[in-house]
């Protein structure tokens, strides 16, 4: 008995108790929401800066990035750009914490928030410009929600893969590495 009781006082001591946020040590333990539908690979800075050149990101605007990973894209889209504020969503708890890291570091917490969700779930009607990189066919099941929540006059635009058979209104090729660019029609 007394050991049970040693554990557990050991055990709160070490996790901690009470109200506090999670450290980032704790939240890496929590497991996605449910299995990312792709492997983390961070988006080159030159990437980066060319997708946020073509959207054309300014003062007004706020930047969504889905599958936001390190949150470097909407960090440099308030840091570097202007914009109003960035969100990011990814669906790996791990992601989220290391992207609140990066904001802090960054000096951004004030304009960005990385949101622990999944993007086929969360709400994007406040976007102006919205940001992916994901697999093709994950842009082309996307594609739908883009066209529904999105205001005409919002832009899109994808690291590496196209949306099927909404073709872009431009492609550039950034050192290898293929963007492309569209802008929601009107209704």
């Amino acid at each position: 008995m007394n050991r049970v009781i040693l554990s557990c006082a050991l055990t709160c001591m070490l996790v901690g108790v009470g109200a506090a946020a999670p450290s980032f040590a704790q939240q890496a333990t929590q497991a996605p929401l449910r299995q990312p539908d792709v492997i983390y690979v961070p988006t080159p800075p030159e990437v980066v800066t060319a997708m946020l050149k073509v959207a054309k990101v300014g003062k007004d605007d706020i930047v969504y990035d889905l599958g936001s990973g390190d949150g470097r894209i909407v960090i440099a889209a308030v840091k570097e750009f202007g914009a109003a504020r960035g969100t990011g969503i990814d669906i790996n708890p791990v992601r989220i914490s290391e992207a609140n890291e990066n904001a802090q570091k960054a000096g951004v917490t004030d304009r960005v928030r990385f949101l622990n969700q999944d993007l086929f779930e969360t709400d994007l009607s406040e976007a102006t410009v919205v940001t992916l990189y994901l697999l093709p066919s994950l842009n082309v099941k996307l594609m739908p929600k883009l066209m529904k929540e999105l205001k005409p006059g919002s832009r899109v635009v994808s690291h590496s893969f196209d949306m099927g058979d909404w073709k872009p209104e431009q492609q550039l090729d950034v050192n290898g590495r293929m963007v492309y660019f569209w802008t929601i029609p009107k209704r």
